[in-house]
């Protein structure tokens, strides 16, 4: 009886600890929080000073044209006014550009260059660039935009932009010539639109060792028929127009 009493007690002085532990460290966690001014409508200047007193800050994020409120006041915050966070915590703002006063430049056709400096002259922003292959236009020229050429009610001072690029050369797999004759291997190859850069025969000497340059002094014959007893590269490999394929006959 008297073990069930003590063991009582100190579960209810335990939870009491508990409690006035949990209740001191919310009481400290509010007290280090404040709660968010509502910036908008306050210039950056005045919402910096508002910020300074509270304990927290301000960064300018973003900027955007707007008929409805001045230029150089915020239109927007987050997180928004009467928000609890803590000291020191940094409050995004979008200040306002005023009404659209910049025309949006024709931009298509220029180089990536061009069109860069043609929006820094006009005080406009480059967002994005993307890029997509394109045959008959060239590398880095202006395809589309984003807003369009004299484009009106535009809210943001950014420009996307879509750029040409040079098409890949096409990809082909490498068929398996070995044991197929010389002459329907030529054919095959050029009718793909690939190339042959070497045609040596089997055991002949590599290119650049003493016995080839001994065999090339001797106005070496580039063999005209036979039977393919190996290629390079390999049967299966991603060739292009450009790969230099060569091969070895056996006569």
């Amino acid at each position: 009886m008297r073990f069930l009493r003590f063991v009582t007690r100190s579960l209810i002085l335990l939870l009491i600890a508990l409690f006035s532990a949990l209740a001191a460290m919310r009481f400290a966690i509010h007290g280090r929080e404040v709660r968010v001014p509502e910036f908008r409508g306050m210039s950056i200047l005045q919402a910096q000073e508002a910020a300074n007193d509270t304990g927290l800050t301000v960064a300018v994020e973003d900027k955007f044209y707007s008929s409805d409120v001045a230029e150089g006041k915020v239109i927007s915050q987050a997180p928004p006014a009467k928000s609890r966070v803590r000291r020191g915590w940094r409050v995004r703002v979008a200040e306002s550009l005023g009404p659209q006063r910049v025309s949006i430049p024709d931009l298509v056709g220029q180089t990536e260059r061009a069109a860069t400096l043609n929006l820094r002259q006009r005080g406009l922003d480059l967002a994005t660039v993307s890029a997509v292959p394109l045959a008959g236009v060239p590398p880095e020229q202006v395809i589309a935009q984003l807003p369009p050429a004299g484009a009106s009610g535009v809210l943001s001072p950014k420009m996307s932009l879509l750029l040409a690029q040079a098409a890949p050369p096409p990809e082909y797999v490498m068929p398996n010539f070995v044991g197929r004759s010389l002459t329907d291997v030529r054919d095959k190859v050029a009718r793909a639109g690939l190339q042959i850069a070497n045609v040596s025969l089997s055991g002949e000497a590599p290119p650049g060792t003493a016995a080839s340059v001994s065999a090339a002094s001797a106005a070496r014959q580039i063999p005209s028929s036979g039977t393919v007893s190996r290629q390079n590269p390999p049967p299966g490999s991603r060739v292009t127009p450009e790969t230099q394929i060569t091969l070895e006959v056996a006569q």
